[in-house]
């Protein structure tokens, strides 16, 4: 039944996530909000919401491992799994810009996270307001930027979207907010009884099970525009979901319940693959052929997951 719950909850949090990204973007468009601001705030908010519940759920159950292990492994899965499954299908381009913003506060609220659990091995109410509020700098100047320079990646969002009704905006909002309960629900209990099972770690589960669930939405899309030869996805958007994984999600989280570090391995392993990982991108990127993850760059990144992966397994 465990792995029933499992999948039942990824596919709630999908619908949920789906349906509350629509309903925040149609309510925005009447509250005559440009599709700038939308595109950076609304939708980049309410795409995290899947993650948010997952550990608000789980570190109020007790669990602060999987809450943890969900946004490291989730930043973990974003480049190595998302970016480079991706990029072997087919390279994918870099903007230049990528490492004079996105990147660097990336690796900032890494390590601000790392010093923050390190400090005192919890993630206290006042960390957790300090990261959000870095989190709304953050977005404040990125909006600024991107209102001066045009080619700044910003959401996509649909402008049909301009023409929901407030009666059907309610709809999906109470679709998106019951489907994001249950379906968090579901996964964390689900992924409970499988770490048991597995006798591994509820750690382990966050940075395995969990974290893959929630990027398998963002992968799938990404795989199925490549294949069509669309736009994939931008790396400015991974490493933005990263930067809101951490600031966000961890930040809201703590907010409400301080963050345990229960499982030292988080801080002796994990969110050393997360920082490394994310550095690893600036010498790839800067490689011959400059400004691109080749197949080789993707595989190299896909070959560190599983390693990563396997060693989780292999120590719990």
């Amino acid at each position: 039944m465990s792995i029933f719950y499992i999948i039942l909850g990824f596919l709630l949090l999908v619908v949920g996530g789906e349906f509350l990204v629509r309903s925040s973007v149609g309510l925005s468009f009447k509250l005559n909000l440009s599709k700038l601001i939308i595109g950076m705030t609304v939708v980049s908010f309410a795409t995290s919401a899947p993650e948010l519940l997952v550990s608000l759920q789980a570190a109020l159950g007790g669990s602060e491992d999987l809450a943890l292990g969900n946004v490291v492994g989730s930043n973990i899965a974003n480049i190595a799994l998302v970016l480079g499954i991706t990029a072997i299908i087919s390279p994918l381009s870099v903007d230049k810009n990528f490492y004079k913003m996105n990147w660097p506060v990336m690796m900032v609220f890494s390590f601000v996270l790392y010093y923050f659990l390190r400090n005192d091995f919890i993630l206290n109410r006042i960390e957790g307001v300090i990261l959000f509020i870095a989190l709304i700098v953050f977005v404040y100047v990125m909006i600024v930027q991107a209102k001066k320079d045009k080619t700044v990646d910003i959401e996509d969002v649909d402008e049909a979207l301009m023409e929901t009704s407030y009666v059907m905006i309610f709809i999906w909002l109470a679709i998106g907010g019951t489907a994001l309960y249950f379906g968090s629900e579901f996964l964390v209990n689900g992924s409970k009884e499988i770490a048991i099972k597995l006798g591994v770690s509820e750690r382990v589960i966050g940075l395995s099970v969990v974290a893959i669930g929630t990027s398998v939405p963002e992968l799938a899309a990404s795989v199925i525009a490549v294949l069509k030869n669309e736009k994939a996805i931008s790396i400015g958007n991974l490493i933005g979901s990263n930067i809101f994984n951490i600031a966000s999600v961890l930040g809201l989280t703590a907010m409400i319940k301080p963050i345990q570090v229960m499982d030292k391995g988080v801080l002796t392993n994990d969110i050393f693959w997360m920082i490394g990982v994310a550095g690893v991108l600036i010498p790839l990127v800067l490689l011959p052929k400059k400004y691109e993850i080749s197949r080789f760059k993707g595989l190299f990144l896909f070959s560190a997951y599983i390693i990563f992966i396997y060693l989780s397994f292999k120590t719990s």
